[in-house]
Order: structure tokens, then C-alpha cells, then sequence
């Protein structure tokens, strides 16, 4: 069941997204080669605490650390850890957040230092394919709409969208209803009625789709080793169209 948000819930969820996003912009900031996941982690863990909020990963279902950061092949749900960053290496980011009882999700890709063609490609691409996702968020649009534009300006890029990991309803609970597959048909699915808040987070893979989740039972990895890059937005649907909660006129996500 979808709940719909009343505006004071979405204006809620906006607090905690700015909370996301700023801890973003501290995060991108300290990013070089050399630097650990673990610190990237502290410096986010450490704001979202001086704002007063949690962050929604720890100890979500068990995760150990407040934010989610994934390397190159790494598709979702990399652990912070003593790894290092690489001049080359592509590095997603997903900060959620809850404060006052809601919880604000995103994620941004980085590249550090000069990467690969193939690696800028990629990034751009998903980049876009979430953007286009996000602006067919329309009221009376269907699920499938947004997922078949995702999967086909994806595919026409020459890459392919994971399949195992899809967008999300968020609100008082990290993962609520409805799912947003990004990939998909136009016209099928649950029809997006104004007040439906989920999250866009396309996970696109330089070669094959498929995944297998590592030992620790948490990071999810191509399985051809090819590169993977993931960017990511909660949005709100109103009677004008998608209100993108994540974004902020002053930050460049």
C-alpha cells in the first residue's frame, strides 16, 4: 500500500534530504587518492549527527557503517572499510538520513582523478537516465513509463540496467511502497497519484546486468567485472509534476 504524503510530511523528507545533500558536498570534498571509505564515512556520519538526525543505514537489517560507498565494479551497498581510493577508481555514494521521524535518500557517483572513456561514459549516462526518470515522475504517469525511458536511453548508450535493485517509496520508513523497477513497459504499473514520494537510483553497468552479492552479504558486484555506476534522487509527486527533494539550488547534485 502507498502511503501519500500530506505536504508538511514532504517538507519532512526535504529536511532530512538537505541533511543527505550536505553531507555529500563534505564528503566530495574530501575525496583524493589515498583517502580511506572509512574517513568518507566519518566525515558523513559525523554531520548528519551535528544536524540531529541518524543516518538510515546504520544498523539497517545489520549494515555496520552509516554510508554505503561502491567502487568500480562494486554496484551497491559497498561497506566502508580501510580501502583506499585510486587515482581512475569511479566511487558512488548513497547518504540517507532520517530526522523527525523521515528519512531523505540520494546518491552521487564521483570520479577520482582522470578516469577511463568508458568510466566518464558511464557516469554521464546514468546521470542523465536518472534525470529523465525524474522528469517523467508526472501526475497519472505509470511506474512502467519511468522505468521503459530509464531502460531505453540506457540501452540505446550501450549499457545495461541492473536488475536486482530498484527505487523505492520513502517516508517514515527507509523502504515503503511502490517499487520502481528502471527498466520496464509504458503503460503498465501503479499510476503515480500527487503525494507518492520514492527514490530514482538507477544502478547501470558498462557490460551485463547481472549481480552477485560478495561474503560480506552486503556488496553487490558485477559478475563480468565490468564497471558500474549508480546516481539517485527522492522525488515528490505534486499536482505541477516531480518535486525533487534531494536537490538544492545551492549544491551541484
Amino acid at each position: 500500500m502507498v502511503h501519500l504524503k500530506s505536504k508538511a510530511e514532504v517538507e519532512r523528507i526535504r529536511v532530512s534530504c538537505r541533511i543527505a545533500a550536505d553531507a555529500m558536498v563534505l564528503v566530495r570534498d574530501a575525496i583524493a587518492p589515498g583517502v580511506t571509505t572509512a574517513a568518507l564515512d566519518e566525515i558523513a556520519a559525523d554531520h548528519i549527527r551535528s544536524q540531529g538526525g541518524v543516518a538510515s543505514a546504520l544498523g539497517y537489517r545489520g549494515y555496520p557503517r552509516s554510508i554505503c560507498v561502491s567502487i568500480n565494479e562494486e554496484v551497491v551497498h559497498g561497506i566502508p572499510g580501510s580501502r583506499q581510493l585510486l587515482d581512475g577508481d569511479i566511487l558512488s555514494v548513497d547518504i540517507a538520513v532520517i530526522k523527525d521521524g523521515y528519512h531523505g535518500d540520494m546518491n552521487v557517483s564521483f570520479a577520482i582523478g582522470t578516469v577511463s572513456d568508458d568510466a566518464a561514459r558511464l557516469m554521464q549516462a546514468t546521470r542523465e537516465a536518472m534525470d529523465i526518470g525524474l522528469h517523467a515522475s508526472q501526475p497519472g504517469a505509470r511506474l512502467g513509463d519511468i522505468g521503459a525511458a530509464i531502460q531505453q536511453h540506457v540501452e540505446a548508450e550501450g549499457f545495461s540496467v541492473v536488475r536486482d535493485f530498484c527505487g523505492h517509496g520513502i517516508g517514515r520508513a527507509f523502504h515503503e511502497e511502490p517499487q520502481l523497477l528502471h527498466f520496464g513497459t509504458v503503460g503498465t504499473g501503479r499510476r503515480l497519484e500527487p503525494g507518492t514520494v520514492f527514490t530514482i537510483e538507477p544502478m547501470i553497468n558498462v557490460g551485463g546486468p547481472d549481480v552477485r552479492v560478495l561474503d560480506d552479504e552486503w556488496t553487490a558486484v558485477t559478475t563480468d567485472g565490468s564497471l558500474s555506476t549508480q546516481f539517485e534522487h527522492t522525488v515528490a509527486v505534486i499536482e505541477s509534476g516531480p518535486d525533487i527533494l534531494s536537490r538544492f539550488a545551492d549544491l551541484p547534485f
